[in-house]
């Protein structure tokens, strides 16, 4: 690392440098304090007796080579000032002892090696490829019976997980944080260890493992990461050095809504410490992507457009960003922001903040909203449902059904359907159907593919046993028959983000609650018909347009009322077809429409 990089703001390789390294004889510890009066560490290869570290100059850094300490060892920081002393965990390090204790552990970052090189040769983007992506909190997706904490480890849980993704049709798993934190309750998104994937689960060769086997099966790996704030425990990065050096000095704009600290991005080392974080989670772990969370609140003043932009923060998200796309260019960088902040998703060069993708939590939300409301009102809130196709193309947006929609009361998305029980199962196979034929990638958070009623729990295992009742059995089956199908057909992925791939063919008719639309790719054409009313509409008649070029047909690719599904409609032994009339200069089709549902066709 080039030290006036770091004081510059311009370093993306500080782990490089600070923390624990492995060296000939023993390691090297080194940390940034330019604060404290003295720093030590102390350790299990000292007996826990401090060693003081040398300060190298006069620009913050102390150092100490300890013969003799190897990987495996624990230790911490004791950082002295002009009231004692407080021990810290290395915020550079690259393994923590199980919560609730907290030393850092030295480890290894050498010893393992991948074997994925023609993944990752070949990855991109995925702009104009499937995107299905499965979001896994990797402690309550499945739980272990031989460990009291009910955790798999990473390697333990990769066969199970990747067999299950491959065969529900998803593309890409995105792990809730893995770096390490003390509440289990915060799932991850309030850390103490920004560079130590969590000791919950095992080590770090065990999740490079996990990365690695999801890989050679042909599976990408997002991990979620947190660049705005951090835990508040005195043993992290709070007062690090005895001042506020990580954070805020005014109490005002640190704390954070969550109970944490906010980053100061105006401190150029700190934006080094963040944004080598990210690099050391692509380069070390070879993630596909990261998604990075709550990025209205770097945007704005404690996320707060009455309060004003924050000029540093995002200054901080570009420099960041640039840096990440140089030296991972195909990995994709997603914002998780609620904002209208425009450019997110454009280049820095040209005035955006460089993000590939950014959550449609505007279209999330109408899309929930619209669903929630009882038949009999949907055709006042029709234009819920078109409003997104207004402003899609303004940004590279991702359409999120994310853990934050299935817990605190919210409900799970199939609970949030209106009407009782049965009532809601043909809504949400709708519902899903809409989603994956709409124009943008997919998240779907674990539990939602086969219709969990019970809001998200972290302590406890999905409920898997649900798999026993034919509603839910079938619900699954249509899902994982819903994804493959998007997965097959160009139409549906290939040119999300052109405007001439979509085209709507009923915009207006909110009395019936029908929409339809054609999404185009080369010689792939998709048609999406959907009835959201609690009534059928018997032969809807549209029109698909392009008269001139004569009559069109459809041949059905899946109806969401299919009896196999738990619907009303017989499945025909031969796919069905329709054609198209020529009247008065249209090109008329007809679709029959059952109540709730939703059916795709592809032109033939």
């Amino acid at each position: 690392m080039n030290m006036q990089d770091f004081y510059e703001g311009k370093a993306f390789d500080c782990h490089e440098f600070f923390g624990a390294h492995i060296c000939d004889g023993g390691t090297v510890f080194r940390t940034y304090a330019p604060n404290a009066k003295g720093v030590a560490v102390v350790g299990e290869f000292s007996g826990w007796e401090p060693l003081y570290m040398n300060k190298e100059g006069t620009g913050g850094v102390y150092s100490l080579f300890v013969h003799g300490a190897k990987a495996g060892q624990m230790y911490k920081y004791r950082i002295y000032t002009n009231s004692g002393y407080c021990d810290h965990c290395d915020p550079y390090g690259f393994g923590m002892e199980l919560r609730p204790n907290w030393a850092s552990i030295i480890v290894d970052m050498h010893r393992y090696r991948f074997s994925d090189e023609k993944w990752m040769k070949e990855r991109d983007k995925n702009y104009n490829r499937p995107m299905n992506i499965y979001e896994v909190h990797l402690g309550s997706w499945l739980t272990d019976p031989n460990n009291e904490n009910g955790w798999y480890t990473y390697e333990k849980i990769a066969p199970k997980l990747i067999d299950y993704v491959r065969s529900h049709g998803f593309t890409h798993i995105e792990i809730m944080p893995v770096s390490e934190h003390p509440a289990d309750e915060s799932w991850g998104y309030q850390n103490t260890g920004f560079f130590a994937p969590t000791s919950r689960y095992g080590t770090a060769d065990g999740l490079k493992t996990l990365v690695n086997c999801c890989h050679l099966a042909g599976i990408g790996v997002i991990m979620d990461f947190v660049p705005v704030h951090f835990a508040v425990d005195s043993y992290g990065l709070a007062m690090y050095d005895g001042t506020a050096l990580y954070e805020y000095p005014n109490s005002d704009v640190t704390n954070s809504e969550w109970g944490t600290n906010n980053f100061i991005h105006s401190r150029r080392e700190v934006c080094c410490f963040l944004q080598s974080a990210a690099n050391y989670w692509l380069t070390e772990y070879h993630f596909d992507g990261i998604r990075m969370d709550a990025v209205s609140r770097a945007i704005y003043w404690q996320g707060d457009p009455a309060r004003g932009v924050n000029g540093n923060a995002v200054d901080f998200l570009k420099n960041m960003n640039s840096g990440l796309r140089r030296l991972h260019p195909t990995a994709m960088l997603i914002a998780e922001d609620s904002t209208n902040f425009l450019k997110v998703t454009a280049p820095v060069e040209y005035g955006g903040l460089g993000f590939d993708y950014k959550w449609d939590l505007g279209w999330m939300n109408d899309t929930l909203d619209y669903f929630r409301t009882p038949p009999a009102e949907r055709p006042n809130h029709y234009h819920k449902l078109t409003f997104s196709m207004a402003y899609f193309y303004n940004e590279l947006y991702l359409l999120p059904f994310s853990h934050d929609e299935n817990v605190h009361g919210k409900a799970t998305i199939i609970q949030k359907m209106w009407g009782d029980y049965e009532q809601k199962f043909p809504q949400a196979r709708a519902l899903y159907m809409y989603m994956a034929a709409h124009p943008g990638k997919t998240l779907n958070f674990m539990g939602g593919e086969f219709a969990q009623f019970r809001e998200w729990d972290e302590k406890r295992s999905q409920d898997w046993e649900l798999m026993k009742y034919p509603l839910h059995d079938s619900f699954q089956k249509y899902f994982t028959k819903l994804m493959k199908l998007s997965e097959k057909h160009p139409a549906l992925y290939a040119e999300d983000y052109t405007s001439e791939s979509f085209k709507w063919l009923e915009v207006d008719a909110a009395e019936e609650c029908v929409y339809i639309f054609r999404r185009t790719s080369g010689d792939s054409t998709i048609v999406a018909a959907f009835n959201f009313s609690d009534k059928p509409q018997s032969a809807y008649a549209f029109d698909y347009g392009n008269a001139d070029k004569g009559t069109v047909s459809l041949r059905e690719l899946l109806n969401s009322d299919w009896q196999e599904f738990s619907g009303n409609t017989p499945k025909p032994q031969k796919a069905a077809v329709i054609t198209s009339e020529i009247s008065d200069g249209k090109n008329i089709l007809k679709a029959e429409l059952p109540a709730f549902s939703g059916r795709l066709f592809e032109v033939i």
